[in-house]
């Protein structure tokens, strides 16, 4: 898949902002366990947390549902987190040569410039481009706003493989191939679901879709202190300048 230049990054950054109201974002990542048949030889590297083989796609999507990259391939006793840093991706985000926007003001008010982020859930660390939930029970009434207008923008991905297992029935059993083959397998559906997407566009519906891949387990990270403030004034940009009126009634 092609990395997106800088004016893509911005059209991507752009298209969440208008469906889901969180500026300056740039993607939604998550993983998912894909079923396989035990590889021959493979002892337990391929069995997860739910108790079966598989192997992990880890993608992360725009909000037209389309993946933006992918990483295929880890061994299903992984956790997001330790893929998502042992991938490319991650490589290229923390060597900043991705072309990913440099930071700017969310509105005319809030002149803090603000970085581009891509959203996951708590299953990945915090840093200056990626951005995730406050976690615990007793939160404050702000970081619970921050967290639903998140999760609107995080969904796009669940989605997204909602789509994909739905248009690809291959992936409502266990793929019972090599485990190079399946990595091929689940890269050419990947590329093709982007194909379709474009061509076809989709229906509403597909996006109801409960997907039957599995999240994969999370690990609590503690977030560095700048990375802390940085989701701070989001979450206190949207109580006041971008607080949308429905809000409330949803946490």
């Amino acid at each position: 898949m092609k990395g997106p230049s800088t004016e893509e990054w911005m059209e991507i950054a752009r298209g969440f902002e208008k469906y889901t109201n969180f500026p300056n974002c740039i993607g939604a990542v998550d993983g998912k366990h894909i079923r396989i048949i035990k590889p021959l030889n493979s002892g337990s590297m391929f069995y997860n947390y739910k108790h079966f083989f598989s192997t992990v796609l880890l993608a992360v999507c725009d909000a037209n549902y389309c993946f933006i990259c992918i990483d295929v391939g880890a061994c299903g006793k992984s956790n997001d987190s330790t893929i998502f840093k042992n991938s490319t991706f991650f490589k290229k985000l923390t060597e900043k040569s991705l072309n990913i926007p440099g930071p700017k003001p969310v509105s005319e008010i809030r002149t803090t410039r603000l970085p581009h982020a891509i959203v996951g859930d708590e299953a990945f660390s915090l840093s200056e481009n990626i951005m995730r939930p406050y976690c615990g029970k007793n939160l404050t009434k702000e970081k619970r706003i921050f967290n639903y207008r998140l999760s609107r923008a995080r969904r796009y991905i669940e989605c997204c493989f909602g789509i994909l297992v739905n248009k690809w029935r291959i992936f409502h059993k266990p793929l019972n191939v090599h485990i190079e083959f399946a990595q091929n397998i689940i890269k050419a559906c990947c590329v093709l679901h982007n194909y379709v997407r474009l061509r076809d566009g989709y229906r509403y519906e597909d996006t109801l879709f409960e997907t039957a891949l599995d999240g994969l387990s999370t690990t609590t990270i503690r977030p560095g202190v700048r990375s802390r403030n940085k989701r701070d004034i989001f979450a206190d940009y949207f109580m006041k300048k971008g607080r949308l009126p429905w809000q409330d009634r949803m946490i």
